[in-house]
């Protein structure tokens, strides 16, 4: 049985209807069971032949991270080091989602997983601290990195750039900082299939949806898909910014693409390309 901790969040809530979909027999918690209270993570899987953990639970807030470190570092980083320790006890795999902002994005080409890790924000620093705990504690653990996550179950910048766009006549996206969109249904399929292997491979892998963009060319593509989808009707210009003209309290990595050789060699993940899966998406 499969243990989805975080069940309720956008990611969890997509990958509890993949799993659904999937036929894989699963159990989900959200704040029911607290990632930082070791005998309730531990009470709840008495009784049950529990063999993979998956840890969606996390503080994403990337700038109030920055007033509220104490807690970001809680939930990043001393929360997984439970659920790996729990894993290990009971002699589960683990499967833990962390982030391209592990990275500094001063590279140039597609971050291996092997690359140094070098955050420079509390939240980034927290989540690679926290990688390196759940493999500390469990050597059977898969850490997923992913970025730019966006879907149906929460808060993301492509509902928020419909919302804006609907209410402003112009807006301004930053279009120095280049990444990669994951839509959370492809992430949820990626984590089915590293769930459903025959053959587990453990350690670091990355998952995102194909291509090279920057924020405004994301932008630009929502406007134009909204408009073919009737999501929009009325004109909105869209502005290239740079990053100094939207400063933010937390440094963003000004390149952030993954590489996804290593998910797709190793399990034989399928990549979708960024604008394909963003028109499923808003086709509904």
């Amino acid at each position: 049985m499969i243990w989805l901790i975080g069940n309720r969040g956008m990611l969890g809530t997509e990958l509890s209807e993949a799993l659904a979909r999937s036929s894989l027999p699963f159990v989900g918690t959200d704040r029911e069971v607290s990632i930082l209270d070791q005998e309730a993570l531990a009470s709840f899987t008495r009784g049950k032949d529990i063999n993979w953990i998956v840890n969606c639970a996390a503080y994403t807030a990337v700038d109030k991270a920055e007033d509220e470190a104490g807690l970001c570092r809680a939930l990043n980083t001393d929360g997984p080091a439970n659920i790996a320790r729990l894993a290990t006890s009971i002699g589960a795999s683990l499967l833990h989602i962390s982030t391209d902002y592990v990275f500094d994005g001063k590279g140039s080409r597609p971050y291996q997983e092997d690359d140094k890790t070098c955050p420079t924000g509390v939240y980034g620093k927290t989540k690679a601290d926290g990688e390196a705990a759940a493999l500390a504690a469990c050597p059977r653990t898969v850490i997923l990195r992913t970025a730019w996550l966006y879907g149906r179950h929460g808060p993301n910048f492509v509902t928020t750039m419909l919302r804006l766009m609907k209410e402003k006549d112009s807006i301004g996206v930053v279009a120095d900082q280049k990444g990669s969109p994951t839509w959370a249904r492809d992430l949820s399929h990626a984590i089915t299939a590293i769930l459903s292997a025959e053959e587990n491979v453990y350690g670091i892998f990355h998952f995102t949806d194909g291509g090279e963009i920057t924020w405004h060319d994301f932008a630009v593509e929502i406007q134009r898909l909204g408009r073919n989808y009737g999501l929009l009707e009325n004109d909105c210009t869209v502005n290239a910014l740079t990053t100094a003209q939207y400063p933010t309290k937390t440094h963003r990595p000004p390149y952030s693409v993954l590489s996804k050789e290593k998910i797709v060699k190793k399990y034989g993940v399928e990549v979708p390309d960024w604008k394909e899966s963003l028109e499923r998406f808003l086709k509904g």
